[in-house]
């Protein structure tokens, strides 16, 4: 990203902070004597990100055999690194300052890319599961600022899609001078996640012709935008479903290894795990 474009959006756009809990969780991970109970103490200071913590952990998506009731025993199941995802998807959720049908439909589909990200993580050797989960949960991120910032502009954009039928980036950019993936992945930058994050978020709509050179950043873009797409195949945060996407042709499908068979089998181990799930997720 450009200095100029840079200055334009943090002119624009109050970047938000992320949720304290979340900062202190993540740099706790990152110290030699955290303990599991060092961690609980810290995410029950904040009674909204524990509950949807003690919530999530009590759901089949994370393999739960009986009932968690305790912070520290979610903790033990889940892992660090599962954890730290799940605490930032849980204190995400607190940055909208409105809760209508336009943010439900970005939460739904950001959840739904996060769980997608992840599956297809796993089913390959370079992308830590938890790290694409991240971010699938930030890809559209920009999206929920600006319409937190100057929710007008952002309505008139929507409904330029919805009466024209054209796609949402064409729209964006006739009233804006700035995409919601520049803006993503500058608060991603802010945030001080790590880099190939802020890329993924900021190449996810142009995976094809995105100047990537690095291979971890291409394979995380592609498990991005692939996710991303799957979302949008099911109709999962939007009004209507994509029928006619064509997966396995697309550059990220072919880059990560997938046939039409693999990419259907995947499509559809997504489209269960979502169902089964998303009222953990979704719903406080």
């Amino acid at each position: 990203m450009n200095k100029e474009l840079e200055t334009l959006i943090m002119s624009a756009v109050d970047l938000p902070t992320i949720p304290l809990v979340a900062t202190k969780v993540i740099e706790m991970m990152e110290q030699e004597d955290v303990t599991i109970e060092k961690i609980a103490k810290t995410v029950s200071a904040d009674p909204a990100v524990a509950a949807r913590i003690l919530k999530l952990s009590n759901s089949a998506y994370y393999g739960c055999q009986r009932q968690i009731n305790t912070l520290s025993a979610a903790i033990m199941l889940l892992g660090f690194k599962t954890l730290k995802s799940l605490v930032v998807a849980a204190s995400l959720k607190q940055i909208c300052k409105r809760f209508g049908l336009t943010e439900k439909m970005l939460w739904e589909h950001a959840v739904g890319a996060a769980l997608a990200a992840r599956i297809i993580a796993s089913g390959g050797r370079f992308i830590n599961e938890e790290t694409g989960f991240l971010a699938g949960l930030f890809h559209d991120i920009g999206k929920t600022i600006m319409n937190d910032q100057d929710p007008r502009t952002f309505q008139q954009v929507m409904m330029r899609c919805y009466n024209d039928g054209i796609p949402f980036e064409e729209a964006e950019r006739s009233l804006y001078p700035f995409t919601h993936a520049d803006v993503g992945a500058l608060v991603i930058r802010k945030w001080n996640f790590p880099e190939a994050l802020s890329t993924a978020v900021m190449h996810h709509h142009h995976f094809a012709t995105a100047p990537l050179t690095d291979q971890y950043e291409l394979l995380l873009t592609a498990t991005t935008s692939l996710a991303d797409k799957f979302c949008k195949k099911l109709g999962i945060g939007d009004r209507q479903a994509e029928d006619g996407l064509d997966l396995a042709n697309t550059p990220e499908a072919k880059l990560l290894g997938y046939t039409p068979d693999t990419v259907e089998t995947a499509l559809e181990t997504f489209r269960q795990t979502f169902e089964e799930n998303k009222s953990f997720f979704l719903n406080d």
